[in-house]
């Protein structure tokens, strides 16, 4: 602790104590308000673009052994899903929200997501291990390719979302969007476990039904939870293309498992 000099010159403390209070008092005054007023925006800012961020994470997990059977044949075979793509929207208290995925086919989850990562990490150890390469590094290698993917994929699906409009649409929608993937990568890895020689045909299948699935949401999404999207059907054709293209060489790189 630094000590100050001690003056030798002898001060009244009262008009010192005095102009302490009232400055003090001055400060707590002025600033407070400001502070005030300063948390007061914050925290209406902060209440305002919460759900565009952070949603609640349990909306995501709220499924049963019906819902996740019936959402896996929907990734699969998008074209059999019958009925609308809409989301049901939930009655309360005038605020626009959504029924949990166990009531509602149509809406996102990341139960099978986060199951079908894990199930993908797995088959590719067990791949990895039938040809004699398997490795505690080999399959961190695969491991962070599929993170990859996955954040490659959050990032198509935000970017087509915002060149076609934008919207609130909350992140962890997205990420759930984009992590059914891993549910055709899963299905490849296993094909391959078995043979190797329908590798390119299921590849080109499984992309298009991704790509049917993302194409079904995503004009969902634009038509009933974005206020204003592309009205160039030209444009919004083009872009919408281009996502469900971009599944094959995301496919394929994670069903391509390097055992060389």
């Amino acid at each position: 602790m630094f000590m100050s000099p001690i003056s030798c010159k002898q001060s009244d403390p009262a008009p010192s104590t005095i102009g302490n209070v009232l400055g003090s008092d001055l400060l707590r005054n002025e600033f407070g308000a400001y502070g005030e007023k300063i948390l007061g925006s914050g925290s209406e800012y902060f209440q305002t673009n919460i759900s565009r961020y952070i949603s609640n994470p349990r909306y995501y997990f709220q499924v049963n052994d019906d819902y996740v059977k019936r959402k896996l044949k929907v990734v699969l075979f998008p074209f059999l899903h019958k009925g609308h793509w809409m989301r049901t929207v939930e009655s309360g208290d005038g605020k626009l929200s959504y029924k949990p995925p166990i009531h509602d086919i149509n809406a996102p989850d990341l139960y099978i997501p986060t199951m079908a990562f894990g199930t993908y990490v797995v088959l590719v150890g067990f791949f990895l291990g039938i040809n004699g390469k398997f490795s505690p590094e080999s399959l961190s290698v695969q491991y962070s390719i599929g993170l990859l993917c996955w954040l490659l994929q959050v990032l198509l699906l935000e970017a087509t979302l915002q060149s076609l409009g934008g919207g609130d649409i909350p992140l962890l929608d997205i990420v759930s969007y984009a992590g059914y993937i891993f549910v055709p990568a899963a299905v490849i890895i296993l094909i391959r476990l078995f043979s190797d020689f329908l590798f390119c045909a299921i590849i080109l299948w499984e992309s298009f039904c991704m790509g049917v699935l993302l194409v079904k949401t995503m004009k969902r999404i634009l038509i009933s939870e974005v206020q204003s999207f592309e009205k160039n059907s030209t444009k919004r054709n083009y872009v919408l293309l281009f996502m469900a293209t971009s599944q094959i060489p995301l496919l394929f790189w994670l069903g391509n498992v390097c055992v060389l």
